[in-house]
C-alpha cells in the first residue's frame, strides 16, 4: 500500500540539517562541448568549435552534491591527487556547502578526471586520469579517522564505490560494523567486482544489470526471476534491505523479514537523461532513513525523486520542494 502523502511530507521536512557521510571515489568531470562542421586536414578526425567548458563533481562527489540539494548537510570522506584537479574539485563541493574536511590528499596518486569532448549531444571522446589502486595503509588510517570524527554526530552513511580504490576491504568492515553498533543507517551504491564485501549493510540500491552481475548471474526475463534475484542478493549480503532500480519499470524493494518485494512504479513523464539518477535514489533513500522513513516510505521518496532528475539534462540534483511538488 502507498504511504499517506502527509507522511511523506513530513518525512521530507525532516531532511533539513541531517548530517550524511559519504564514503567513496570522488572525481572532477571535465566537459568540453562544442559543434563539429568539418574534418582535420591533419588526420581523419572532427574538429570541435569549442563553445563552453566546465567542471562538476562526479562519482561519491555528485552523492554529496545531492545530499546538499535536499538541504542536508554531507560529509565527504575520500582521496584526492596533490594537484589542480584535487584543489579544483574540494573548491566545487565546497561551493555546494559540502564538508570537506574528510578529504585526504595523496601524493602518490593523481585526482580522478574524466575529460568529456561533447560535438552537440554527441560524445566524440573521453580523457580519463586515475588509478584504480587500492589507498595505502597510511590514507586509509587518515580516512577512518576523518571517518570516526565524523560518525559522532551523524545520522546516516553512504558508501559509494567506484572501483577506484577509496574502499579498501579493512575501511569496508569497520564502517559497517560502527554503523551497526550506532544504529546508524548504511547504505551502498556497489562497484560490481565488490559487490559480495558489503555485508550486514541496511540496503543496496543496484540497477538491474549491477544485480545480475552482482549475483554472478546472466539476465533472465519475467518478475518472478528479479523476485528470485533480489532474495539472492538479500541472503548473500545477510542484508536489511536490496533495492533494485528496474529504469521504466521502477523499483523493487526486498525486505529481510518480508515475504514478498514491494514494487514502486516509475514515475518519469519522459526520459530524458538517466545521467546520476543512481547518485540520487540513494541520497535520498539514505537521507529519509535518517529522517526516521520505513524502507517502503524512504524507497517511494527516492523513486519521487529519480523521475524528476531523469527528465533533466545531465548530472542533475533536485530539491526537498521538487519532490514535495509530485507527490500524490
Amino acid at each position: 500500500m502507498q504511504p499517506k502523502t502527509s507522511r511523506l511530507k513530513q518525512i521530507l521536512k525532516s531532511f533539513k540539517g541531517k548530517e550524511i557521510i559519504v564514503v567513496g571515489d570522488i572525481m572532477l568531470d571535465h566537459f568540453i562541448k562544442g559543434a563539429v562542421s568539418r574534418i582535420s586536414p591533419e588526420a581523419p578526425v572532427p574538429v570541435v568549435d569549442v563553445r563552453n567548458e566546465f567542471y562538476v563533481a562526479g562519482g561519491a562527489g555528485n552523492v554529496a552534491v545531492n545530499l546538499a540539494a535536499l538541504d542536508a548537510k554531507p560529509v565527504m570522506i575520500s582521496v584526492v591527487g596533490a594537484d589542480l584537479g584535487g584543489e579544483m574539485l574540494k573548491e566545487f563541493l565546497r561551493q555546494k556547502n559540502v564538508n570537506t574536511r574528510g578529504i585526504a590528499e595523496d601524493t602518490d596518486r593523481p585526482t580522478t578526471q574524466k575529460i568529456r569532448v561533447m560535438a552537440d549531444q554527441q560524445q566524440i571522446v573521453r580523457f580519463d586520469r586515475e588509478s584504480k589502486k587500492i589507498i595505502s595503509p597510511a590514507i586509509a588510517t587518515t580516512c577512518m579517522r576523518s571517518f570516526e570524527n565524523a560518525v559522532k554526530t551523524a545520522q546516516g552513511v553512504i558508501l559509494s564505490d567506484y572501483g577506484k580504490g577509496m574502499l579498501s576491504d579493512q575501511n569496508i568492515q569497520q564502517i559497517i560494523s560502527i554503523c551497526r553498533k550506532k544504529h546508524i543507517p548504511v547504505c551502498v551504491d556497489p562497484k560490481i567486482d565488490n559487490f559480495k564485501k558489503y555485508k550486514h549493510i541496511t540496503c543496496m540500491t543496484p540497477n538491474t544489470k549491477e544485480a545480475w552481475e552482482g549475483a554472478g548471474e546472466t539476465p533472465k526475463e519475467g518478475e518472478a526471476e528479479i523476485e528470485r534475484l533480489g532474495r539472492k542478493i538479500l541472503k548473500m549480503l545477510q542484508a536489511d534491505s536490496v533495492l533494485i532500480t528496474r529504469s521504466a519499470d521502477g523499483m523493487s524493494l526486498f525486505e529481510k523479514n518480508s515475504s514478498k518485494p514491494y514494487t514502486v512504479r516509475a514515475t518519469a513523464r519522459e526520459v530524458y537523461d538517466v545521467t546520476g539518477a543512481g547518485d540520487t535514489v540513494i541520497s535520498v533513500l539514505t537521507l529519509a532513513l535518517a529522517a526516521g522513513a520505513s524502507l517502503k516510505e524512504a524507497a517511494v521518496i527516492a523513486n519521487y525523486a529519480a523521475g524528476i532528475v531523469v527528465e533533466k539534462s545531465g548530472t542533475a540534483t533536485t530539491s526537498r520542494q521538487e519532490i514535495e511538488g509530485v507527490l500524490l
